[in-house]
């Protein structure tokens, strides 16, 4: 069967920054830990007047094609994922190819374009679609280039609010690939549920506590329809566990119900039933209420033993040291998070050559999806190519005032013209609109 998988990827972050427990915190009037410790956050990333999901997805693409040596004629497909769209008919992807079109010799007239739209989990199925088309054999020897764009914003004043971030990642899909191969076996969990939508609106609507109890949800049932065809899973069979990020609070949710499912019927749970008892089974109890009680006691317990916490040490928290520095970024949330823990484990001297990853990602309205990855022996070099640290280093820092400005510029309802607060060098930068009324992008060197 032939091996396919993510050849190559590129990170590209808004080239500005907002310090969350710095700035944010005290103009909310807000204890700083709040954002810290509780979402789990320290900075936003955010788009400058000229940035938008083009032109964040078009410079991550270009600096991966140029890194990569690649020209147009090796893309069969380019597929954007994005929840941040302007448009209900023309999709983000031509706009990235127009762009690419004004740096690359040759054209990408044969490619397929698309658009894909599922919340957060689009990014994912546009991975999917992409690994399918090869497999089938429809690739005639190219690549496939996967975007995931976004800028995740919400309303001044929202719950939301403080999550927010912008960025794009890009990503190859070949046969044979260098950094992760996909698995075939998949598991969904999925259902028409109301909790993060934009019925034509630019600021969502979000049912905050009903998110996460849905996200957590649809998680549990696509680990077990993932179990179903590829057997049952164990906490240490996995070198990282990369999950969809909203922020990183939330993966903390879902990696205690993950370990809590994967440890079930095992010789950890026995090891822990020594210190905090066997996990509550349903049987047990004459009402729902009386498990469901029982099983949060149990979660507690079990969340505070050593045993969980140095799993959740080595497993899961190297997903999301980049997360906590640039915030949601919606479809690209998860492929954040795996590119987070490949680079802590090159930077830790830890070669996971031929490990596996297992990744949780989710969309709302809702659905998730559990896939399993396993490192290939070129992601060391891959990785090492990153310009990640350098690029967050090199944001802007905005004052409140800056903040201000920089959401209404980006706030369809509103007309503001603002300076920009960085210069542009060697990127695709918005270039006002032309006589349709469409968005016209142009490369500075």
């Amino acid at each position: 069967m032939t091996t396919v998988g993510i050849e190559a990827v590129e990170i590209w972050t808004g080239n500005l920054k907002l310090d969350l427990p710095g700035t944010f915190a005290p103009q909310k009037g807000e204890d700083p830990e709040k954002y810290t410790k509780g979402l789990g956050l320290n900075a936003s990333s955010f788009p400058d007047s000229y940035e938008d999901i083009v032109t964040m997805a078009a410079n991550a693409a270009y600096r991966l094609m140029d890194r990569k040596g690649l020209e147009p004629d090796d893309v069969g497909r380019i597929d954007v994922a994005t929840e941040s769209a302007f448009d209900n008919s023309k999709p983000v992807s031509t706009y990235v190819a127009g762009c690419l079109e004004e740096v690359f010799d040759g054209d990408f007239h044969h490619a397929n374009k698309g658009e894909r739209k599922f919340a957060c989990i689009a990014g994912t199925q546009s991975l999917d679609d992409a690994c399918n088309w090869i497999r089938a054999g429809r690739n005639r020897g190219r690549g496939a280039l996967v975007i995931a764009t976004d800028t995740a914003l919400y309303a001044r004043g929202d719950a939301g609010e403080a999550t927010q971030g912008a960025g794009a990642i890009a990503m190859y899909i070949t046969e044979d690939p260098s950094l992760v191969e996909l698995s075939i076996e998949q598991g969904y969990g999925s259902a028409d549920e109301t909790d993060f939508l934009k019925p034509n609106q630019q600021f969502p609507s979000v049912d905050g506590k009903r998110s996460v109890q849905v996200y957590l949800a649809r998680m549990r049932e696509a680990l077990e329809d993932y179990e179903s065809v590829a057997g049952d899973t164990h906490p240490d069979d996995f070198a990282f566990i990369p999950f969809h990020t909203p922020f990183p609070g939330m993966v903390r949710k879902a990696a205690l119900l993950g370990y809590r499912h994967m440890t079930r019927d095992t010789a950890i749970e026995e090891e822990l039933a020594e210190e905090i008892g066997r996990q509550p089974r349903a049987e047990a109890f004459d009402d729902d209420e009386g498990f469901h009680d029982a099983l949060r006691e149990y979660m507690d317990a079990l969340k505070g033993t050593d045993r969980y916490q140095e799993w959740y040490a080595r497993t899961i928290d190297p997903t999301l040291t980049i997360s906590r520095e640039v915030g949601n970024w919606y479809t690209g949330s998860v492929h954040v998070a795996r590119v987070s823990a490949l680079k802590h484990a090159l930077e830790n001297g830890e070669d996971v050559t031929g490990e596996q990853f297992i990744v949780g990602s989710y969309g709302s309205g809702a659905q998730a999806e559990i896939h399993a990855e396993t490192v290939q022996d070129g992601w060391k070099d891959e990785i090492a190519s990153l310009n990640v640290d350098e690029q967050l280093e090199a944001r802007y820092e905005l004052t409140w005032e800056d903040y201000e400005e920089i959401h209404d510029a980006h706030n369809h309802e509103m007309d503001v013209d603002i300076e920009p607060r960085t210069a542009p060098d060697g990127e695709f930068v918005f270039d006002g609109w032309g006589r349709m009324g469409e968005r016209k992008y142009r490369y500075v060197d």
